[in-house]
């Protein structure tokens, strides 16, 4: 089937739905890249100024260590994804994870990523009300709607 896989990926329950249909389906001697999308908040976290808000200034280190834990999970769901493939059939050096500081936005720099030389995008459908999808949209539909060189394979 297709030779390069990217599947997206986060700590959610669709995403693990994609990463296990993903290693059902396709081609075992193929390329897979399990790619997150992070914020980078180490910016925000090192800054230190009278003028950020006192609410802000006591919680930081809260808010800190929710990143570092949020990030952590991201790694974590990528190395167990990783594990899923490799106990499918597929070739322990074709499996790539990547944890992507965050650019333009994340359904941006997944389709960037995937236009990048992908043939096939799998990603879950996050569980967002109809109406907050039309009038957000989701990160299925921008990649869906963006991706121009890689087909995309939406699992709910």
């Amino acid at each position: 089937m297709d030779n390069n896989i990217l599947i997206a990926m986060d700590d959610s329950d669709g995403a693990r739905r994609a990463l296990s249909l993903a290693a059902e389906i396709f081609d075992k001697t193929a390329r897979v890249l399990l790619f997150s999308v992070a914020p980078d908040y180490s910016r925000l976290c090192e800054y230190n100024s009278p003028g950020l808000t006192p609410t802000f200034q006591r919680e930081r280190s809260a808010f800190c260590a929710l990143e570092n834990q949020k990030k952590a999970l991201l790694e974590a769901a990528l190395k167990e994804g990783r594990r899923e493939l490799l106990d499918a059939g597929f070739d322990l050096n074709r499996i790539e994870t990547e944890v992507h500081t965050l650019e333009k936005g994340v359904a941006r720099d997944i389709i960037k990523t995937a236009d990048s030389g992908f043939d096939v995008v799998v990603m879950g459908k996050r569980g967002i009300s109809a109406s907050s999808a039309f009038l957000l949209g989701s990160v299925s539909q921008k990649v869906l709607g963006g991706a121009k060189k890689a087909s995309v394979f939406v699992v709910s």
